[in-house]
């Protein structure tokens, strides 16, 4: 095998505009369908789902998966893998066997649930790989350019080695998983071939949700397992994980120096984030156009966290629901009502600063001068605002059910 044949089948790497082109997936949208019925407007609305926006973290990502496929390229067919090959038969013949090889250029993304980290590498492997095997025919070889497994939620060993034949198997249409059952292969044997059929058969290896490791009895074993794959396979291994992941790199200082890598929080309420919710606001498909305020951008914030696919099932529950119901807007009192009815369970974890609170402490009758806010109660600034809007009330007639107002002698 020549790897420089390999390589001659990877893609030109891409940067700038031509990059961000590729990454990103605008879908097409017509205000037409503002004017069709309800359920085609239901139908379509999933069609905010679809919208990629690419991030520096896409940028970084994309860059990070070439170059570790790159150099695990290289190293196929070199003396040293033909030494590593014959390692790993000993290990599959239950004999000694060492890891001589060791990973290419293998690497962690760590950030929290909901900012992307996996359709970044979704789409970046579909540019790297072009969505197909790379083949030669002389001698005739078949690798898998990037195989993207599970972590399991046990962090079983046995469970992950098997999932890597089996959809290696789909791929190259082999018998690895059938054949290590069959034979009832011992874990040490399944690492003996699963580092044989990554090193012959697999360019790039991503275990997503490797967090699962944490909190299972199973996880210091998995981890040592990944430490000796890497030493074993010479293929690069991309581990992705939530940021309880970053315990667990610390903990093993084998995988923590061979898994060095990017990190990602959620978004701030920056030039990127208000363009992202600028862009969801162009696919309105209710009635009644809504334009996208300053306000809008900041509730839309504080209601995410800035996490991206919070934004998105916001804007779409709340138009859901605008069309349901007949109001036919985006505005702030549907983006309310998403957020309270919907997302309940992100409650815990996304607390918006603007709130005011009910109260049943007597009131004064005369002038408002000063506020103070306490109750049992949450109501959203926004909510009260839009109800005096809706039902035509004096907004200070408003605030003052749901203030303890200190009258001040005029």
């Amino acid at each position: 095998m020549n790897n420089m044949d390999l390589i001659r089948q990877m893609p030109e790497m891409l940067s700038g505009q031509e990059l961000y082109e590729k990454l990103a997936d605008i879908p097409a949208y017509s205000e037409e369908i503002r004017g069709k019925s309800q359920t085609e407007r239901l139908i379509e609305l999933s069609t905010l789902y679809e919208i990629y926006l690419p991030s520096e973290m896409s940028i970084e990502i994309y860059s990070k998966l070439y170059l570790a496929l790159l150099r695990s390229l290289q190293k196929k067919g070199t003396n040293t893998a033909i030494q590593q090959s014959y390692q790993n038969h000993n290990a599959i013949m239950r004999r000694e066997n060492r890891g001589i090889i060791g990973g290419s250029d293998s690497f962690s993304v760590v950030g929290c649930s909901g900012i992307g980290k996996s359709s970044a590498i979704n789409r970046a492997i579909s540019i790297i790989t072009q969505d197909k095997m790379i083949e030669l025919h002389n001698p005739s070889t078949r690798i898998i350019p990037a195989l993207i497994v599970q972590c399991p939620w046990d962090a079983s060993v046995k469970s992950l080695l098997l999932e890597i034949l089996r959809k290696s198997d789909e791929l190259l249409e082999t018998t690895y998983y059938g054949n290590a059952l069959k034979a009832r292969a011992t874990t040490d044997v399944l690492i003996g071939i699963v580092s044989q059929v990554a090193l012959q058969h697999i360019g790039l290896l991503i275990i997503d949700e490797v967090q699962n490791c944490v909190t299972s009895k199973s996880g210091k074993g998995l981890v040592a397992m990944l430490t000796q794959l890497i030493n074993s396979s010479g293929i690069s291994i991309g581990m992705i994980g939530t940021p309880e992941t970053l315990s667990l790199f610390e903990s093993a200082f084998q995988l923590a120096r061979r898994s060095l890598g990017l990190q990602y929080d959620a978004l701030n309420n920056d030039e990127f984030f208000n363009g992202f919710c600028k862009l969801l606001f162009k696919y309105q498909y209710v009635q009644k156009k809504a334009e996208i305020t300053a306000q809008i951008i900041e509730w839309l914030f504080e209601h995410s966290g800035g996490v991206t696919s919070v934004v998105v099932s916001l804007v779409h529950d709340a138009q859901e629901i605008a069309i349901l119901t007949g109001h036919e807007t985006l505005d702030i009192s549907m983006l309310n009502q998403a957020y309270e009815k919907r997302m309940q369970l992100l409650h815990d974890f996304i607390k918006p600063a603007a709130t005011v609170k009910n109260t049943t402490a007597k009131r004064k009758k005369k002038t408002i001068e000063k506020a103070v806010i306490s109750s049992e109660e949450d109501y959203s600034i926004a909510e009260l605002v839009q109800k005096s809007k809706v039902e035509n009330l004096n907004i200070v007639e408003v605030f003052r059910e749901h203030f303890v107002v200190e009258e001040i002698a005029l």
